[in-house]
């Protein structure tokens, strides 16, 4: 495929925004509003910069605010809706499956449905449902479940459950979504979710944020404290997860992401539609120039189709 892939690339639908409002988010994770999102403003901003095809996922609250059957028909109406986008544009998207966690009967259900009924390529879990975050002993079963597919999981941050406390009356995304990535990921590390299911492919969002920083601070603790367990280093498993460079200062963290990861598991992700059209061809932009990302378009391409099609 010529153009880029990108895998970090959201939609909306007006019954989730007024869904999500009569919960109470009338200001996503501390944003100023919702954004407007329509297939045709996608495709011309994808034509614009080069996109070949947008993996389009739910982003942050997710589906589930407070009720387990609403969150399962709001999944499925979410994850319908992205199947008929791809649909009616051959080529131009694909689409990871929302779950409504942390109900994990629930969410065993959607997954079948997502993968076996709509052609999902992947599914998309936030870096905690409720509270819970993915190493919780609950979720055992749709891990296997997901390992049996060797699913794409995009792990997207949303707000700790603590943010009141902790974000400083601050946009979430602009800090506390790094931070509760790193605790996703760090529980994921520590619980060896990512060793006992070695198929899941887990993307991780912005370039990773902090993660790449815990590697050698994780593995210290680990060798000092319990220097027994017979998990890998926390640097090795870093190595097999993939990072998109959503939202990435260019050039400044590339290179340390790259030291972590290798360049075959970078992924190109404009977080559009929260991100407005000019900041993704800025962001573009700022890779094209980046003597540091020379080749970053068809090396990310590339990086995802071979993510892509390992799942299929």
């Amino acid at each position: 495929m010529s153009g880029l892939i990108d895998v970090h690339a959201h939609f909306l639908l007006k019954e989730y925004v007024a869904a999500a409002e009569r919960a109470g988010h009338l200001r996503p994770d501390g944003m100023p509003g919702w954004p407007v999102w329509s297939a045709a403003k996608h495709l011309e901003l994808m034509d614009r910069t080069g996109i070949a095809k947008a993996l389009l996922s739910v982003s942050s609250p997710g589906v589930h605010f407070g009720d387990d059957f609403r969150a399962q028909v709001l999944a499925r109406r979410m994850n319908e809706a992205a199947a008929e986008v791809a649909k009616d544009h051959p080529g131009r998207f694909g689409f990871f499956a929302s779950l409504p966690l942390p109900d994990v009967a629930g969410s065993l259900v959607e997954l079948e449905h997502a993968y076996d009924v709509l052609g999902a390529d992947g599914v998309v879990l936030n870096s905690n449902a409720g509270g819970q975050y993915p190493g919780d002993p609950s979720w055992e079963q749709l891990w296997r479940a997901l390992d049996e597919r060797a699913a794409v999981v995009f792990l997207h941050p949303t707000s700790p459950p603590q943010w009141r406390q902790v974000s400083l009356d601050r946009p979430r995304p602009m800090i506390e979504f790094l931070f509760d990535s790193a605790r996703a990921v760090t529980d994921l590390l520590l619980t060896g979710i990512f060793t006992r299911y070695p198929r899941i492919r887990f993307v991780v969002t912005h370039a990773g944020g902090v993660i790449p920083l815990l590697g050698d601070r994780l593995d210290l603790f680990q060798d000092t404290f319990a220097p027994t367990s017979d998990l890998p280093s926390v640097t090795d498993q870093l190595k097999d997860l993939w990072y998109d460079v959503a939202g990435t200062p260019v050039p400044n963290q590339l290179p340390a992401l790259q030291a972590v990861a290798g360049a075959d598991h970078l992924l190109y992700g404009s977080d559009h539609c929260f991100t407005p059209d000019e900041a993704v061809a800025g962001q573009i932009a700022a890779l094209d120039q980046a003597a540091v990302a020379e080749g970053w378009r068809p090396r990310t391409t590339a990086n995802a189709v071979r993510l892509l099609s390992r799942a299929a």
